[in-house]
Order: C-alpha cells, then sequence, then structure tokens
C-alpha cells in the first residue's frame, strides 16, 4: 500500500504499516476529528496547508506518520484512533486543558431500538469546547453529547452529515425548535411545535410532509434533548 504524503518535498510513494480497511476510512474519521473547526482554523492550528487538508479529506491522497501526528495532536484525538479506527477511551479531561470539555459524538445510526437512546452506540471521538462558552449557553458538559444528522429533511438548517450538540435537560417543549427525538425506535432530527391536536413534526424541507402525533400517542414521542450548536462543511 503506497502512502503519498501530498505536500512532501521530494517524496512520494513512501511506504507506511496501516492496513487498507484504515486507510478507506481515514477522511472520514479526519472529518470527525476536525468538525470543531473550520478548515483554514485547523491548518493553522496542525499547520498544514488548506490544500493539503482537501487532499486528504478527498481521499486523493494520505498524511505520512509524522503529519498524521500533527493531526492528532491539534484535534486531540488518538492517533491510533486517527490512523486504524482502533476504539480508544477518550478521557474527557485532558492534563492542562482545564478550560475544556469534551462532548462525546456518537454514531447516531446505532441510536435505533430500546432501551437509553445510546444504549450500543459507538463514541466516535470527543468535541472539544470551552467551558466558558457553554456557561454562556447555560450548558453543562456532563449533559451534552452530540450525534451527525444523516438524510436531507431538516435541510436548508441542517444538512446530511452536520454534527448537532444535545442538550438532554431539555425534554419539554420550549416554543418552536430543532429536537432529536425517537418514535418506533429511529431517532430523528425535527422541529416541533405544540398544537390542540397534539404535536406538530416539522421538516424544513417541504419535500417532506408535517406529521401530527395525536394527544393519545405522545408516550410514544421520546424527546432526547434539544440541538443548541451545529457544524459542518461548507
Amino acid at each position: 500500500m503506497s502512502y503519498v504524503e501530498s505536500d512532501a518535498k521530494g517524496e512520494t510513494n513512501q511506504e507506511h504499516p496501516i492496513p487498507s480497511q484504515g486507510i478507506g476510512c481515514f477522511r472520514e474519521r479526519l472529518k470527525t476529528a476536525m468538525t470543531s473547526h473550520s478548515l483554514r482554523g485547523f491548518s493553522k492550528l496542525c499547520g498544514l496547508s488548506e490544500a493539503t487538508l482537501r487532499s486528504y479529506l478527498s481521499g486523493a491522497t494520505y498524511p505520512t506518520l509524522d503529519r498524521l501526528m500533527l493531526i492528532s495532536e491539534a484535534s486531540k484525538v488518538d492517533p491510533q484512533w486517527l490512523a486504524f479506527g482502533t476504539e480508544v477511551d477518550i478521557p474527557t479531561e485532558v492534563k492542562g486543558m482545564d478550560d475544556y470539555a469534551f462532548v462525546p459524538l456518537y454514531d447516531a445510526q446505532c441510536s435505533a431500538g430500546d432501551g437509553a437512546w445510546n444504549e450500543g452506540c459507538r463514541v466516535l471521538t470527543h468535541i472539544s469546547f470551552t467551558r466558558y462558552s457553554l456557561r454562556k449557553q447555560g450548558l453543562t458538559p456532563d449533559h451534552l453529547s452530540a450525534i451527525r444528522i444523516d438524510g436531507d429533511s431538516m435541510e436548508p438548517d441542517l444538512h446530511s452529515g452536520d454534527t448537532v450538540l444535545i442538550d438532554h435537560t431539555r425534554i419539554a417543549i420550549e416554543g418552536e425548535g430543532i429536537y432529536i427525538l425517537r418514535l418506533d425506535g429511529h431517532l430523528y432530527a425535527k422541529r416541533l411545535q405544540r398544537n390542540f391536536d397534539g404535536v406538530s413534526i416539522i421538516s424544513s424541507n417541504k419535500e417532506y410532509r408535517e406529521v401530527v402525533v395525536p394527544r393519545d400517542r405522545l408516550a410514544e414521542l421520546e424527546i432526547v434533548g434539544r440541538a443548541v450548536w451545529s457544524a459542518g462543511w461548507l
């Protein structure tokens, strides 16, 4: 397996002992690691050019091991997970990073079924937020988690692949807002609005019709929490 560094000087086809299954999903893990940063911001943080990062994200080239470590250190993710997809325990507190809180990003597609909403889910990585910014919004790190949106039903507000931050303390419908809910064993990001007949489940994309959960079936509507932040690639 050849590893080509896009901005290395005079170096091509460098061999690295990374199995093909790790390389195949590297760009997805890189997207996850960069979730809380813009491309320009992450470029400055890790010291690699934007063009190089775009090349990695497209899968056209892959980083050499020294650059893999730069990305790992900048994103605060385990280099072994970044390279191989190996499950690791990521601490919620990092020494010297007391000003930051680390929120777990779950594999949302594993969230269907009975039991707790995240039972059996896989933690992909952790997203860092300053504790100050969370306090300003009245948010507590222990009550937060993140998932990625799947599908186009909430466009243009949320796009497939966007990451949303969920406040699990806000499970009562407060006016109109975007909530993460579970209905019939599946997770959805939808606008919820109370009305005389029950609760309206509204998609931003007008191609999807509004659904009303009648009052006598509201017990079947499980609100996981309210979406309080989102981020995605432009």
